[in-house]
């Protein structure tokens, strides 16, 4: 008469007496309180805990929807402040009111690292993110450690020249 799924709403300690109520008890009826009225009671925590369940499923998928919904919207935030920038390059004003609006990186799906946003570089070539297409054609780099004097103790020197042999 009382069946116990394994993620059952009812205690332990409920369920035993349940089951002494519908075996050893059955017979036996108390004032308010018997077989029937604790199945019943059973039936309807049950019932409630399958809503709860149908619900939290429910607050889940719409949580889901929501953390979609928000990554869209920063995906179109950083491409409308990337373009806003652009189109700011002649006014300082509105320059310098996008220049102080910092989203969040937007964060790629299966647990990869946060993309780069689209204006994250500042200044620096090193921190901006990589072109897409064909890389550009390498030219001649001129040689970081001869800076056309001589070095202390001619340490730039020994480095440069063990870098070149």
């Amino acid at each position: 008469m009382f069946e116990t799924p394994e993620n059952d709403s009812i205690s332990p300690a409920l369920r035993a007496l349940l089951e002494l109520f519908a075996t050893d008890l059955a017979d036996v009826k108390f004032p308010d309180v018997d077989t029937a009225v604790l199945g019943e009671s059973a039936a309807h925590v049950r019932e409630r805990a399958e809503a709860v369940a149908r619900a939290q499923a429910a607050l889940d998928a719409a949580r889901q929807a929501l953390n979609e919904s928000q990554e869209s919207l920063l995906q179109k935030g950083q491409r409308a402040l990337a373009y806003a920038k652009v189109f700011a390059e002649d006014d300082a004003d509105l320059g310098a009111k996008l220049e102080a609006i910092h989203l969040p990186r937007p964060v790629r799906k299966g647990g990869q690292s946060p993309v780069e946003p689209v204006g994250a570089a500042q200044g620096n070539d090193e921190n901006a993110p990589r072109r897409r297409g064909r890389p550009p054609k390498l030219r001649p780099v001129a040689n970081l450690f001869t800076d056309g004097g001589n070095g202390a103790d001619g340490v730039q020197d020994e480095a440069a020249a063990s870098l070149q042999s």
